[in-house]
Formats: C-alpha cells, sequence, structure tokens
C-alpha cells in the first residue's frame, strides 16, 4: 500500500524555523514530482512548494518564497520543506503529496495524512 506520511510539525514562535519530512513508502516515488500544500481552518487547502523528479525544478507560492525550501533525497525516498522566518499565517496542517507531474494543482495522485504547523505571534 503507498504511504506517505509527514513529520516534523510543531509549535514555533513567529520568526523560527522547522523542517517538515516526508517518507514514502510502499513504491518509490524517485520517478514522481512532489509537492506540499496547507489547509488553514475554513481555508481551502493551497500550494506551497513542488519539486520535480530529479530535483532541479522546483515551484513555490509567492507567499513562501525565499522563507522555505523544497527538496527531496531519492536515496532515501523522503521530500523535505525547510520553513524559515515563520509567520503567524503560515499556520496549517501541511499535506505532502505525490504525482506523476510537477503542477501547482491540488489534483495530486497521492497525499500524506498531513502534520500541525502552528506559529505563535
Amino acid at each position: 500500500q503507498v504511504q506517505l506520511v509527514e513529520s516534523g510539525g510543531g509549535l514555533v514562535q513567529a520568526g523560527g524555523s522547522l523542517r517538515l519530512s516526508c517518507a514514502a513508502s510502499g513504491r518509490t516515488f524517485n520517478s514522481d514530482a512532489m509537492g506540499w500544500f496547507r489547509q488553514a481552518p475554513g481555508k481551502e487547502r493551497e500550494f506551497v512548494a513542488a519539486i520535480n523528479w530529479s530535483g532541479f525544478s522546483t515551484r513555490y507560492a509567492s507567499s513562501v518564497k525565499g522563507r522555505f525550501t523544497i527538496s527531496r533525497d531519492n536515496a532515501k525516498n523522503t521530500v523535505y520543506l525547510q520553513m524559515n522566518s515563520l509567520k503567524p499565517e503560515d499556520t496549517a496542517v501541511y499535506y505532502c503529496a505525490a504525482n506523476p507531474v510537477i503542477t501547482t494543482a491540488p489534483s495530486y495522485r497521492h497525499w500524506g495524512q498531513g502534520t500541525q504547523v502552528t506559529v505563535s505571534s
């Protein structure tokens, strides 16, 4: 069974950092694009960042560009989201997703269960 499991969420003060991880199991995702999305209470799920299969192509939402960095380690079947200079508006459940092609749309084929990130002011 294909699984994506996020970890690394938590409570952090504004200006702090967190590193999210997403470990894939069940099959290799080395040929898939990987993405991070987030959903705050009462809001729609929104795109955060994505990376293609090789790691050479990345995309970011304008709201996180310059603060967040997506990366992947195909040997470990894991994708990461380094989040710096966190703001209270970054508070959300963060989801990892996998898809055959890189896209900013929430149409990814496989999804994790999410990890909560809370940024206090």
